[in-house]
């Protein structure tokens, strides 16, 4: 409920920097990568609403997770003549040509929830969490679970190439490092959806004999971890018990998982981008002032322990 409230008073604070800044006729362009989870969701219809709340007029494109489709967006909005452009990135290479046409243009662009391999002044600010963070922090809770007990690890990674599988990869692996009684044995990517990830766990299980040798799961989202909960019960397994569950992210589904004793953690990611992007871009239209390249959410760690269909129940308000 607190997260409800703070998001309220951001809006509305906003709402009266906007106001202020005489951007009330904004019209921004917003990329998004697809719809392919729930936290996706969230963050589209967040977006929206704080695009509406603030009187901008927000023109948005589903790039159904084709990069070449987000750069056909952006070329759109750049024709449209749009005032800012909002851009959650499916990948986080091959931005150089279009954020260069958007510059050019004098557009500002700000990244959503992802980062790219582009030169920083290509693009205005990015609103991200601690990728690489959230992966130390799941790693962190596994490591400290298992007490020294050898644990072999499944892993199931986002979007090859993506920022979010990147450094939730190599957080998750820094705090494993050194710890010898834990192993992942197996790492292929889920591209962050419920149905891939429960194929692909599927796989893992034929492979580590009926999933007898694995000891707990990794999975880069929620999404995946879901579908793989349910590859785990159609092997005859008790996920959450026989096999440890631990995703990032904190969708309203995983909750309910872990109330069932089905998952056992999550790193939460916030899906309010929208919010400290439309903050930064009013303070830039007003006073010309550019923020700090990298605005950070905050992210959180749940556990079974953190009553988890009350925060079920208030995420279910936020958009998902």
């Amino acid at each position: 409920m607190k997260f409800v409230k703070a998001l309220a008073s951001a809006t509305i604070l906003a709402a009266c920097t906007f106001g202020s800044a005489s951007a009330a006729d904004l019209v921004v362009g917003f990329s998004q990568i697809g719809s392919e989870s729930g936290w996706r969701a969230a963050e589209t219809t967040l977006t929206k609403q704080q695009a509406e709340q603030r009187g901008i007029d927000l023109k948005f494109a589903d790039a159904q997770q084709k990069q070449e489709n987000q750069i056909k967006a952006i070329r759109s909005f750049i024709a449209q003549g749009v005032n800012a452009i909002l851009l959650a990135p499916v990948v986080a290479t091959g931005w150089d040509e279009v954020l260069q046409e958007a510059k050019d243009a004098e557009i500002p662009v700000i990244l959503l929830d992802r980062t790219v391999d582009a030169p920083k002044e290509l693009y205005l600010t990015a609103v991200t969490s601690d990728l690489v963070h959230e992966g130390n922090v799941a790693g962190k809770w596994l490591v400290d679970t298992v007490a020294g007990k050898p644990c072999n690890v499944v892993e199931l990674q986002g979007t090859t190439g993506s920022s979010p599988a990147i450094d939730r990869k190599k957080g998750f692996e820094a705090a494993l490092a050194g710890k010898d009684n834990l192993k992942i044995v197996r790492s292929q990517t889920g591209d962050f959806t419920r149905t891939k990830g429960k194929e692909v766990m599927e796989s893992f299980l034929k492979a580590e004999d009926g999933g007898k040798n694995i000891c707990a799961l990794y999975a880069h989202n929620d999404d995946m971890a879901v579908g793989a909960i349910q590859a785990i019960k159609e092997a005859g397994l008790k996920p959450g018990k026989d096999i440890l569950v631990v995703s990032i992210d904190a969708v309203p589904d995983i909750f309910q998982a872990m109330a069932a004793g089905e998952a056992n953690a999550t790193v939460e990611l916030t899906p309010n981008m929208a919010g400290p992007a439309f903050d930064a871009l009013a303070t830039y239209l007003k006073d010309g002032k550019e923020p700090e390249k990298w605005i950070q959410t905050e992210s959180k760690l749940y556990t079974q322990a953190d009553e988890p269909m009350k925060v079920y129940e208030e995420k279910k308000g936020l958009g998902y």
